[in-house]
């Protein structure tokens, strides 16, 4: 036998023998299933599981102040107005109304204030207008004592605010008959809008018409 043919024996034998070696370990591919099953069960193990934890968000709410119907009676409107109670706190929406009855109006006598109240109440009950009164006072360039979408500071601790909340709750809750009746624009006597002459006036009280 040649060299040559002896080495080509003993490199056939040793490969041979290898691959025995190998299958007989084993390899992470063809590893028998009880070894899978064990690695992935030690696996499953390690891992981290999200919990959800479903709460509900609870945000305090400030509660509206709700404001009952009063049973007040009076034979002229400066006792009606000497007679309401004065709330310190009031809703958003007495607030906006008594908001422009102030602004507008607190030099005018007590019928000129309660005209004004009048006009924002018939506008949030008109299809014509937003249907709040914060709404209707804030409505852009209607109330020329809006500005940047806000109200100034009200003097709180004024006899005029005082006037200005009584006056709003007697036209909020229909207690005096204003002479505005169903008007919903007015303005100064010293000037005269283009839009006046378009509308029916329903009535002048010190120094503001009124008009539907």
């Amino acid at each position: 036998m040649s060299r040559k043919t002896r080495f080509s024996m003993y490199a056939a034998l040793a490969a041979c023998t290898i691959f025995t070696i190998a299958n007989a370990e084993g390899s992470g591919a063809n590893a028998q299933p009880g070894e899978n099953q064990q690695i992935s069960e030690a696996r499953l193990t390690e891992e981290v599981v999200p919990v959800f934890v479903e709460n509900e968000v609870v945000q305090p709410v400030p509660e509206e102040t709700t404001e009952a119907p009063l049973e007040i009676t009076a034979p002229s409107l400066g006792e009606l107005v000497a007679r309401m109670p004065d709330r310190e706190t009031l809703s958003q929406e007495m607030e906006c109304l008594a908001g422009a009855v102030y602004f507008e109006s607190r030099g005018e006598p007590l019928a000129g204030q309660l005209a004004v109240a009048q006009v924002v109440i018939n506008r949030a009950d008109s299809n014509l207008f937003p249907e709040s009164y914060c709404s209707v006072v804030y409505q852009r360039a209607q109330f020329s004592f809006v500005r940047g979408g806000s109200m100034p500071r009200i003097r709180r601790g004024s006899s005029a605010w005082k006037r200005a909340k009584a006056v709003a709750r007697i036209a909020h809750e229909a207690l005096w008959e204003s002479e505005a009746d169903d008007a919903l624009y007015f303005h100064a006597k010293y000037v005269k809008p283009s839009w006046s002459r378009r509308k029916q006036a329903r009535a002048t009280i010190e120094s503001h018409i009124f008009y539907r």
